[in-house]
């Protein structure tokens, strides 16, 4: 239940501020959308640097949960900065102190279950599911409270207290990374050399990244067709806690159909949700649909991760997690939400989800170019073996 309570408090911290940090900045520190853009993007940039470092660290230890552990707690220790200083300046160095720490939260904690779950032979996203709880719940929660007497800073002391929980929890984390006598930059030179990494790599970018940038733009999305505090809260919700079933059925279903197909349902999955928020439907359609996030990440994360961990040598596991975790959760992230921004700005929220849309149509050819470089190896290999 280690594993598990840390997902779930580590992601209901992530719950409570990503989603309605966006309206904090813009209702109660009154930035304009040029400098709310630029804090929000300070975090995926920060991941495509720093995410590589903490597992080339985690790897080179061999103490990935006490590396956890002082990383997650001091991501809440400066998330509580935005209480206190008020100046763009100031707060954009708030969310880089912020980024820097948070960054070693999901990749390192992903690597840690990956490595465990193979052990035991246990399902991955039964204990990933825990993480959509905690988020759903958060933001659900702090949606609500925002808008009592207790007002939109409650984000930020529920941000602190939940990862305080899960830092202590990782400390007794399993220890399954052993430390490796090879230099510490080894292993990124090894990852670069395979191919199939590189492609799926290119595939996080262009279907994973939109779903992230999306955390920064629904909030404002169902405020356009006339949504609350409460009703971002809702959104979120019911969005993030329909991953739960997925994340529980995605083992049954990767050993019937195999990692890359999970992958491709996935991805036309979000293909379909962007292009029909694009079509402008009413708030009541997007609470009802928004099942169709469950249906996309919560197959998608845990056929991704598998599907790295199947295809990488198990020395480098944390880097390669990190590495791809940097890839989605920075680089596709921050590419996703930075253009995203230019063309809300010029032509409305709506184009946002079209935008999603053509990444998400490019992601789904390359998971069909990779399905079939596979489907070439594996013929290859059983050529080899009957000659």
């Amino acid at each position: 239940m280690k594993l598990q309570g840390f997902y779930l408090f580590a992601f209901f911290a992530m719950g409570s501020l990503t989603p309605l940090l966006s309206v904090y900045l813009k209702e109660v520190e009154q930035l304009n959308g040029t400098q709310i853009g630029t804090i929000m993007l300070v975090g995926p940039v920060i991941m495509i640097v720093f995410q590589p470092l903490w597992g080339m660290a985690c790897d080179w230890t061999g103490k990935p949960a006490k590396i956890l552990s002082m990383a997650t707690l001091l991501a809440g220790f400066f998330g509580l900065g935005y209480l206190f200083l008020h100046q763009y300046i100031l707060l954009a160095a708030v969310a880089l102190m912020l980024a820097i720490f948070q960054s070693a939260i999901i990749p390192v904690s992903d690597s840690i279950s990956l490595q465990y779950t193979n052990k035991v032979k246990a399902n991955y996203g039964r204990l990933r599911m825990f993480g959509s709880l905690g988020f759903g719940i958060a933001v659900f929660a702090m949606g609500r409270l925002s808008e009592t007497n207790l007002g939109p800073t409650v984000i930020f002391y529920a941000f602190f207290i939940a990862l305080a929980l899960a830092a202590m929890l990782a400390l007794r984390l399993p220890q399954e990374s052993q430390a490796t006598n090879r230099g510490i930059t080894h292993g990124i030179k090894e990852l670069f050399t395979i191919k199939r990494f590189l492609i799926f790599l290119a595939v996080t970018f262009l279907v994973f990244g939109p779903n992230l940038a999306n955390n920064v733009y629904y909030g404002l999305f169902v405020e356009a067709r006339g949504g609350t505090y409460t009703g971002i809260g809702l959104a979120f919700l019911l969005a993030v806690l329909s991953e739960i079933p997925f994340m529980g059925v995605a083992g049954s279903w990767i050993r019937k159909m195999g990692l890359l197909p999970i992958a491709l349902v996935a991805g036309l999955a979000s293909l379909a949700r962007w292009l029909f928020y694009f079509s402008e439907p009413g708030l009541g359609v997007i609470y009802f649909t928004s099942v169709i996030q469950g249906f996309s990440l919560g197959l998608f994360i845990p056929a991704g991760l598998q599907y790295i961990r199947h295809i990488i040598p198990a020395h480098i596991t944390v880097t390669a997690v990190t590495v791809y975790s940097a890839i989605g959760n920075g680089l596709g992230n921050w590419f996703s939400t930075f253009f995203a921004g230019i063309i809300m700005d010029k032509n409305g929220i709506y184009s946002v989800y079209l935008f999603f849309g053509i990444l998400s149509l490019l992601g789904v050819f390359l998971t069909f170019w990779l399905i079939k470089l596979e489907k070439e190896s594996t013929s290859n290999v059983g050529l080899s073996g009957q000659n």
